[in-house]
């Protein structure tokens, strides 16, 4: 079964568009493809609670990120400054990169 594709990738500033942390800005710590799923920098903060163990050390209550539906983000162009859906196209060299619908700024950091 093929991967499905994302408009978003690993280390892309997002606004989340829908939900309670509607209008936060982060960036993207973690891509889920197969669950369509993606944790977002200090947005969906959950409350775990953790036993004492080597890894965690003492436990306790851990607030870490937890992932929302990639539907719910919007990237946000670096010219526009603000969120913009994301086209695809090749370049001349051949490249396949991901531009700003709104401005046709390239958004891939290359």
């Amino acid at each position: 079964m093929t991967r499905p594709k994302l408009h978003v990738k690993k280390d892309d500033k997002v606004m989340v568009i829908a939900g309670k942390e509607k209008g936060k800005i982060g960036k993207v710590l973690r891509v889920f493809p197969e669950r369509q799923r993606v944790i977002v920098e200090k947005v969906n903060m959950v409350k775990k609670h953790a036993r004492p163990s080597p890894t965690t050390g003492q436990g306790g209550i851990i607030e870490k990120e937890a992932s929302i539906h990639v539907s719910n983000v919007m990237v946000m162009c670096d010219k526009c400054m603000r969120p913009v859906r994301v086209g695809r196209k090749f370049l001349e060299d051949g490249r396949k990169v991901r531009y700003c619908k709104k401005c046709g700024e390239i958004i891939d950091k290359v």
